[in-house]
């Protein structure tokens, strides 16, 4: 057992000293581990989680991963231990080719919490390929007569390995004709001349087969052989020779393939196959090999693939001669590839600024440069845009141009900018390459809210409830974000005694105006006030707007009786002759009601009488007169109640209680109605008289009163060519009556009551307010949208 270990721990050293693993700490990324080809797979390479310094359980708590750009799982993670093992075994030459060094990058991806480490398996060569020639047999003929010191110039060997394994030396085998000459290219190439030491005699040495070996620079060094077939020809003294030993010919880079470069020429002045030329490239490159041909009768040469200007510009190819006496000569061709016009410009965009600020002048927006692989004219460009922006291109250094604004942009007239800068070459034909970006604008604020109307008219039923949304302004901003924000404010009223504060307010988002309490008709019939309306920009911008509120009218007032007075005093009674015609004017009620238009039209009617059909109402006027003929059956007292509606909705109403007493004469003492008559029998004489008596007085003392009411008012209309006391003669509709120019009437205005006498029967002709003081021209104004009616009452 602890032999098996001892050697498993001698396998382990011996792996370390051929994978040679290291990683750099000098401080540079990515981690560098280093294997050798072929190493056998399940070799150790290293801990990354001590070289990373993770705990083991990291690898496996955080889901670590090996990850490469070639997909090539050539590692494997144990990540339960943190070792690094490869994967499968490595060929050098198959991943990487000729490049060296040969390095394969793979990332460690730890998913939780995110992260990537880089690191490098640098692979190195070992010495597994030998050097191996193309053709295992090289013929070559020498003239009999060829100076010692001639060189002639062999196949070379083929090594796939790099670096010290690559090829290095070659050999011959021992003979004393010839030895090896080893030549290095200027491409890290080398090639083996066979130098001639001494002259051939064909007639002793008619053929020598030589073993020419091609040694790399492994450890232990690795071989190829290739067996060289020498042929001792007959004399032959003349060289080819080519009529120009350089030809130079420019081939465009579009041409097809097949088609032809050149056509060298070489003569030779021997006959027979001494005479006869074969032309083949010298020593040429594998990548003249895949771009050319020649046609070993003709010498033509010819395309074999495409050519690239912007790749390989000039190719120099050395062409030989040989004629079948075994002697050449050589000539140079160089082909300049010519540039046509096969690449689109390109723009390489440096830097794009978006947004801008729409009141920026002359700012950068973007910075590009733009660039051609051609040449010559086909390299020139020029570079443009729209002619309809407010943008210019401006070139600068090194093909750089900027785009600057011209002028100041406004957003609100286009917030968006798509520009297509066109780059075209000079070239023919000519190409044109297209770019499209965007660029923003972004706000200022450059714009003050402008509200939808000028002005606002606002409608509110008096009695409204407190906070009742009465109406909105609005305003919209045409600029963005913020600076589009409107808030709104009421704005100082310019009359200062008016409380706006307490009766409106205003939403500041939205605009929704409040009637903050229960507004009053009879007290305030319009409101008017301004609005503002701010946005949130730095600095703010605002407008105003006017608001005028007008207060409807509400059915909130009762009729009130004038006359008769309702002051709980004594009763006011009415004295009918009983000689009265039938439409008698007993009295008249008079009432107003403190509303307006409809809710003040005022109609009468009998609620209750003490002999029903004896009295009437007119229920226009409040008028009431005798319907009949009275008789001497009718009872002397009666008490009549008179009921005043107005028009609103609903409708509002009062009641008067009138007395009337029935008399022969108006020289007859007359007695107020009490509740509930006593019988005379029982009732005590002293009492009588004195009740007798304070009627006659108050009778006399209102017939007085009414009389010179009556000579005052019919002074008044004869002083204005009245005529004496006229009735208006104004239209009421229907049943009702107005009692005011506005549909209503205040507790302040003075009646006078005018008394026209009459055969047989005294009337009231009159009841007309006298106003002290005409309306203010603002009454006026506002009350010129609601109908307005007469507000003379007749009788």
């Amino acid at each position: 057992m602890e032999a098996r270990v001892e050697r498993a721990v001698q396998k382990r050293q011996v792996l370390f000293l051929c994978v040679f693993l290291g990683v750099s700490w000098a401080g540079a990324e990515p981690l560098r581990y280093f294997v050798a080809e072929e190493t056998e797979r399940g070799t150790f390479l290293a801990n990354l989680a001590n070289d990373l310094g993770l705990g083991v359980r990291q690898l496996s708590a955080r889901r670590s991963r090996i990850v490469s750009d070639q997909n090539i799982r050539f590692l494997l993670l144990n990540t339960l231990t943190g070792d690094l093992l490869l994967n499968e075994k490595l060929d050098r030459e198959e991943l990487c080719g000729p490049t060296e060094p040969c390095v394969l990058p793979f990332q460690l991806l730890l998913e939780k919490p995110f992260q990537i480490f880089r690191a490098e398996l640098w692979v190195r060569d070992i010495n597994d390929h030998s050097p191996v020639f193309l053709d295992r047999e090289i013929p070559l003929e020498i003239l009999e007569n060829t100076t010692p010191g001639a060189a002639f110039l062999l196949e070379s060997a083929q090594d796939s390995d790099v670096g010290i394994n690559n090829l290095r030396n070659y050999t011959i085998s021992s003979n004393v004709y010839f030895h090896i000459n080893v030549h290095h290219s200027g491409e890290g190439n080398i090639y083996p001349e066979l130098i001639l030491d001494r002259v051939l005699d064909r007639e002793v040495v008619s053929e020598l087969s030589l073993t020419l070996t091609a040694l790399d620079g492994g450890s232990p060094p690795r071989s190829g052989t290739a067996l060289v077939r020498i042929l001792v020809l007959d004399i032959n003294d003349n060289v080819p020779e080519f009529v120009q030993s350089l030809y130079k010919v420019q081939v465009p880079e579009n041409s097809p393939v097949g088609s032809l470069v050149v056509a060298v020429s070489a003569r030779d002045l021997d006959t027979g196959s001494n005479g006869e030329i074969v032309y083949a490239f010298f020593y040429a490159t594998e990548r003249i090999l895949k771009t050319f041909q020649i046609n070993s009768t003709s010498g033509n040469l010819q395309l074999k693939a495409e050519l690239n200007y912007e790749e390989i510009q000039t190719y120099t190819l050395t062409i030989q001669a040989k004629d079948g006496g075994g002697l050449s000569g050589k000539c140079t061709v160089a082909v300049h590839v010519t540039d046509i016009n096969d690449n689109p410009p390109e723009l390489l965009m440096s830097s794009l600024t978006s947004p801008i600020a729409e009141n920026s002048d002359k700012t950068v927006v973007a910075v590009f440069r733009i660039r051609d692989k051609d040449s010559g004219n086909n390299a020139k460009m020029t570079c443009s845009i729209q002619d309809d922006l407010p943008f210019v291109l401006k070139p600068s250094v090194e093909n750089f141009y900027t785009l600057v604004t011209e002028n100041p942009l406004d957003r609100e007239s286009q917030a968006e900018y798509n520009i297509t800068i066109t780059v075209t070459d000079l070239g023919t034909p000519r190409m044109k390459t297209q770019k499209n970006i965007t660029v923003l604008v972004s706000d200022v604020n450059d714009n003050a809210p402008a509200f939808t109307q000028t002005s606002y008219t606002l409608f509110v039923r008096e009695n409204n409830s407190p906070a009742l949304h009465i109406g909105s302004v609005s305003a919209t901003d045409r600029d963005a974000g913020a600076n589009a924000q409107v808030t709104y404010s009421l704005l100082p009223p310019q009359d200062p005694h008016l409380p706006l504060a307490s009766l409106v307010s205003i939403n500041a988002d939205n605009g929704q105006l409040f009637a903050l309490r229960a507004l009053d008709y009879e007290a305030l019939q319009a409101l008017e006030f301004r609005v503002g309306a701010t946005d949130r920009g730095s600095p703010a911008l605002s407008s105003q707007a006017l608001v005028r509120v007008l207060v409807l009218d509400a059915n909130d007032n009762s009729p009130f009786v004038l006359y008769p007075l309702q002051n709980g005093s004594a009763p006011c009674t009415e004295l009918v002759p009983r000689a009265a015609e039938p439409g008698y004017l007993v009295s008249k009620v008079v009432a107003v009601d403190g509303d307006s238009g409809q809710n003040a039209w005022l109609s009468y009617q009998l609620l209750k009488a003490t002999e029903p059909g004896l009295f009437g109402v007119w229920a226009h006027n409040g008028e009431v007169r005798t319907a009949r003929l009275l008789s001497e059956r009718d009872a002397a007292k009666h008490r009549l109640v008179v009921l005043v509606k107005d028009n609103g909705e609903p409708p509002l109403s009062a009641s008067v209680t009138l007395h009337v007493l029935l008399v022969d004469g108006f020289s007859q003492p007359y007695l107020p109605l009490p509740e509930a008559a006593a019988d005379p029998a029982q009732a005590d004489p002293l009492t009588v008289y004195l009740v007798i008596a304070l009627a006659s007085v108050s009778s006399l003392f209102l017939f007085s009163v009414l009389a010179f009411v009556a000579a005052r008012l019919c002074r008044r209309g004869r002083a204005a060519s009245l005529g004496g006391c006229s009735v208006p003669e104004g239209h009421f509709p229907g049943h009702l009556v107005d009692v005011s120019g506005t549909g209503t009437l205040s507790q302040s205005y003075q009646y006078e009551v005018c008394l026209k006498g009459g055969a047989g029967s005294n009337e009231f002709k009159f009841l007309k307010p006298v106003l002290s003081n005409l309306q203010s021209q603002s009454m006026g104004r506002d009350v010129e949208e609601y109908p307005s009616f007469q507000n003379d009452l007749g009788f």
